[in-house]
């Protein structure tokens, strides 16, 4: 079975830096057509020059949480490569909580950030793949991934918003896998560990003893590299992982096989 994604076409949200960013250039790199998808339109035009015409790279800049954005998305997409195959929601956000304070709205504005842009475009882009797949009698017609934490299954209170949505993310992910089964398009999410994103560089360049913390807590004693998570989200792209959905895979490096409910969870 191929684990190639040529001539596939890809919305990968998030992908103006980080973990984002290396998912979309991989994607790239392994003949996909690639819309980046994100809210900071310089940082895009910085990564990918003015707004290319030709080639299998386009980039889309606006804010996924309003209705009107996401639909202009697929639209965009559609415009410029004619189908959509894959869509990778990509883009996290992690913010600390306080969960004894009435006045911290992390979990709704987590929820909203994290969850809410990825169900909608979830369901715009599963009806596309639908209406594009009419006439097709078998194959896979579409695969959805979501990027999601282990933190949905930690305890971390400091992360109690980052950590609920994250668990929402996992249960849409199942959800949606059933609902679109009978259309042939998967869905399934990748909960990673600690991967060298961009929010964890920012963090570990005012902290330097965290890197140690989360090594010391992580079986493989290491860091992921984001290209790491880019091969585990080749595979549920493509026809290899075919028989999958629903399914939650970890990339932790072993960190959910230990015990200590304060080990830093992203």
């Amino acid at each position: 079975m191929s684990f190639s994604i040529a001539g596939k076409t890809a919305i990968v949200t998030g992908a103006a830096n980080g973990i984002g960013r290396s998912i979309a250039l991989h994607f790239a790199e392994m003949g996909a057509n690639v819309m980046f998808a994100d809210m900071d339109e310089k940082r895009l035009a910085d990564e990918l020059g003015a707004s290319p015409e030709e080639g299998n790279i386009r980039f889309f800049a606006g804010d996924l949480r309003e209705k009107l954005t996401v639909a202009n998305l697929v639209s965009a997409t559609m415009d410029a490569f004619e189908q959509i195959d894959i869509l990778v929601n990509a883009a996290r956000y992690v913010a600390s909580s306080d969960p004894l304070s009435p006045d911290d709205d992390s979990v709704i504005e987590l929820l909203n950030q994290n969850l809410v842009p990825a169900l909608r475009l979830t369901q715009l882009v599963a009806r596309r793949m639908i209406k594009q797949a009419e006439g097709q009698a078998e194959g896979q017609v579409g695969s959805i991934i979501n990027l999601s934490s282990i933190a949905a299954r930690r305890t971390h209170p400091d992360l109690l918003g980052y950590s609920v949505s994250s668990a929402a993310l996992d249960q849409m992910t199942r959800s949606m896998a059933v609902a679109l089964a009978p259309h042939r398009i998967r869905v399934n999410a990748v909960a990673f560990g600690s991967v060298m994103s961009a929010s964890l560089q920012n963090v570990l360049k005012d902290n330097g003893e965290y890197r140690s913390d989360i090594e010391r807590h992580t079986p493989l004693g290491r860091i992921a590299a984001p290209g790491e998570l880019a091969d585990a989200v080749q595979y549920l792209a493509s026809e290899g992982s075919g028989f999958m959905t629903g399914q939650i895979l970890t990339l932790d490096g072993g960190r959910t096989l230990l015990d200590p409910v304060a080990a830093p969870a992203h």
